[in-house]
């Protein structure tokens, strides 16, 4: 999970560095030739284990190094999910027929991003209706983590493993455990797609490139984050107000599997399901509550909560299935919660637009993820996926100069907005307003 306000376990949590990857003699299964590499061997490290616990222990190894965004490390957990989606019984998902989707690591709102190229991995179980096949719920956890440390962690200035067992081994676990309940049974009537996501932790990335270019009509996306500390609950679900539907349908599975939860209604926050709200996607996410290791050395698999892990695993695959088996679609609603703020639409700037960034670079001016309901952008026709060039006189290159340009009006100000909307150029006017006061 991106970084939010939240003792260090043992001195045995912090990590020695002084080996490599380059040391553990089995190749990964299913690594490409470009990223073929030495990666631990699954049964050196799960043996007596099954699923969840044995995709956290694999994930939250020392050996995958914290799984950093584009690192050997994250290419090894990669690999380890798409072998789990092949023996599961799933179909590779990637356009190009492989269990992968290249994702850029560069952000245009994020300067510590760590650039290179990541994968998300993707495995789908076609859909059992015809009528219903072409239709999807997407099922989804973040496999990156902070690598050794430096920004994100809460332990600053140290160089150690962070492993992220719970921040998100735990969630990928939960999703890997659901694929297998669900392949294993009779078929949903919709397809499901599921995703493990890359750069989560440098501004939700993976899932934004996910998002942009989803397989068909999506009637819902359920992200698992952080869901390995359930011990004595309650299970916090968020994005209940995002559709019609969730208020009955969850808390009724959720009764069915004797699980508390404690549900919240907003569809943003800093985690996956952001990047598909945004494009109005109806969406939860599955959450057990922060704790003392989040982003520390200390976020170990031996802390993981067995059983609560377990039950969080198949209550993720009831609701995807009650959810996918439904005769209609779920009924979006929009205006969820808050959207992450773009520049000039946090307090202190005065003027407000209500524009939601995309995290992927352009090379010049701030592309639009999103616009936040009912805002001053939205009145003005601004959309997902525009660019923007200029408001009012000043240009806007990148979102420094988006903000400098929104500093430079006042609520109530009325201003054109130059956007670039596919191969064209189009102009907004847009009443800036007042976020204090919207």
């Amino acid at each position: 999970m991106l970084r939010q306000s939240c003792p260090d376990r043992a001195a045995a949590s912090r990590r020695r560095l002084s080996f490599t990857l380059a040391a553990l003699a089995v190749g990964a299964a299913m690594a490409s030739p470009a990223l073929a590499q030495e990666c631990p061997a699954p049964s050196s490290l799960t043996d007596g284990l099954s699923l969840p616990m044995s995709a956290v222990r694999y994930l939250a190894d020392d050996a995958l190094e914290g799984r950093g965004a584009g690192t050997r490390g994250e290419q090894c957990a990669g690999d380890y999910i798409a072998a789990e989606f092949e023996r599961i019984g799933l179909k590779p998902g990637g356009a190009d027929g492989s269990w992968f989707q290249e994702v850029s690591l560069a952000s245009a709102i994020n300067p510590h991003a760590p650039g290179g190229t990541g994968r998300n991995v993707i495995g789908v179980l076609e859909g059992a209706d015809p009528a219903r096949r072409g239709e999807w719920v997407i099922v989804g956890a973040h496999y990156d983590h902070l690598g050794l440390g430096g920004v994100g962690s809460l332990t600053p200035g140290e160089q150690a493993i962070h492993n992220g067992a719970d921040d998100n081994a735990s969630g990928v676990a939960a999703m890997l455990t659901a694929a297998q309940a669900l392949a294993g049974g009779e078929r949903p009537a919709r397809s499901l797609a599921f995703v493990a996501f890359t750069g989560e932790e440098s501004g939700l990335l993976g899932s934004a490139v996910y998002a942009s270019e989803l397989p068909g009509p999506v009637s819902a996306m359920i992200n698992l984050d952080m869901v390995g500390r359930l011990g004595d609950g309650p299970l916090i679900v968020y994005g209940v107000d995002t559709a019609e539907e969730w208020k009955t349908l969850v808390p009724a599975v959720a009764e069915a599997a004797g699980i508390e939860i404690a549900t919240r209604g907003e569809g943003y926050g800093p985690s996956d399901h952001t990047s598909f709200y945004m494009r109005d996607v109806p969406v939860l996410h599955l959450f057990t509550n922060t704790h003392g290791d989040y982003h520390k050395p200390s976020d170990d698999w031996q802390a993981i909560d067995r059983d609560g892990l377990a039950r969080v695993s198949a209550l993720v695959a009831d609701i995807a299935r009650t959810t996918a088996d439904r005769d209609d679609r779920l009924t979006l609603v929009r205006g969820a919660g808050e959207p992450p703020r773009a520049g000039g639409s946090g307090g202190g700037y005065g003027a407000w637009l209500g524009t939601v960034p995309d995290f992927t670079p352009v090379e010049t001016g701030v592309k639009l993820g999103g616009v936040t309901a009912g805002s001053p952008a939205d009145r003005g026709g601004l959309q997902a996926g525009d660019i923007v060039l200029a408001i009012g006189e000043h240009e806007v290159a990148d979102l420094q100069g988006m903000t400098d340009a929104l500093r430079a009006h006042k609520p109530g100000d009325t201003v054109d907005v130059r956007v670039r909307r596919g191969d064209e150029l189009v102009t907004a006017t847009v009443t800036l307003g007042s976020r204090d006061n919207r």
